[in-house]
């Protein structure tokens, strides 16, 4: 598999872990996870993120789920694995089994006791050092990591270390950051920028010069949707598209539920046998399930007033 560029675009799915009630990995449901993925037209996977339940997993269960979703990829689509530890020497350690597994590149988080500037960017000259040649995302993600990272910090990374060849852009607000990193002369060469946060602000992420999506939503169809249309300058279908999904992509938005709407919406499409979250994990009441039912429907009724 070749490894990731700066030229990544589109939209890299963050992949859940299916579990079975027990706690168990769900093997099966991975391989169905990963058709669906692409299917829906994903043009990369990111495993072991932060919605992946990354730390619930021992070394040897993310070996092998990486392992399984790599099998299954079988080479369609570039696939990015996260290795954020709290020290280098689990993150070498990562690095290096996913990347003989055949992964296109790694995901590293700024550990949350960075507060400076200088900090952040002396961390990640070492994290560079430490994976070598294997191309990594940066991600800043301010609102789990409490790290605040400036446009001035970014750039300084990206200028530095050539290794560094997408930004997961996860501020919020952060139209602005973007704007400001696409400005000429702030970074010495392009990357990508993919955006997270459930895909939420991506109609305007997409304008602002972004260059797709690397976020999970139980409908990654319609970030597909969203970034094709903008890349074809089909803006106001886009954003159509993008208002119909709206409503449920608020909903599953929702700190500390966010990831059990996401579970039990695919298990409810048949992408996953079980919603089940490794404990410790928030579990929804029928009440929430009902107004997931209510946010469906509605969603179906102004997909089809689209289509008509």
């Amino acid at each position: 598999m070749p490894h990731l560029t700066p030229d990544a675009k589109g939209v890299f799915v963050i992949a859940v872990t299916p579990f079975h009630p027990d706690g168990r990995i769900d093997m099966e449901s991975c391989d169905r996870m990963v058709d669906f993925y692409l299917d829906a037209g994903a043009t990369g996977l990111t495993v072991l993120g932060m919605m992946g339940e990354a730390p619930k997993l021992t070394v040897e269960e993310s070996r092998d789920v990486v392992a399984r979703i790599l099998a299954r990829a079988s080479g369609r689509v570039p696939v990015v694995v996260g290795v954020s530890a709290p020290g280098f020497a689990q993150m070498d350690t990562l690095t290096r089994m996913v990347m003989d597994l055949g992964a296109a590149g790694v995901m590293i988080a700024p550990p949350g006791a960075m507060r400076t500037d200088d900090q952040i960017v002396n961390y990640y000259h070492q994290a560079a050092e430490v994976i070598g040649a294997v191309p990594f995302v940066l991600q800043d993600f301010p609102l789990v990591t409490s790290v605040q990272m400036s446009n001035k910090v970014i750039a300084r990374i990206v200028n530095d270390l050539e290794t560094c060849v997408c930004l997961k852009h996860e501020d919020w607000p952060g139209l602005e950051k973007i704007s400001a990193l696409r400005a000429d002369g702030v970074l010495n060469r392009r990357i990508s920028i993919l955006c997270g946060n459930g895909g939420m602000f991506l109609p305007e992420e997409m304008a602002r010069g972004a260059d797709g999506a690397m976020t999970g939503f139980a409908y990654p169809e319609m970030m597909v949707s969203v970034v094709e249309n903008f890349q074809q300058g089909d803006i106001e279908r886009g954003r159509d598209l993008f208002d119909a999904y709206l409503p449920l992509a608020r909903f599953e938005q929702q700190p500390g539920l966010g990831l059990a709407i996401r579970k039990y919406t695919l298990a409810r499409r048949g992408v996953i046998a079980h919603d089940t979250l490794r404990k410790p994990g928030a579990a929804l009441s029928s009440a929430t399930k009902a107004e997931i039912g209510i946010l469906i429907n509605r969603q179906e009724k102004r997909l089809a007033e689209l289509d008509a």
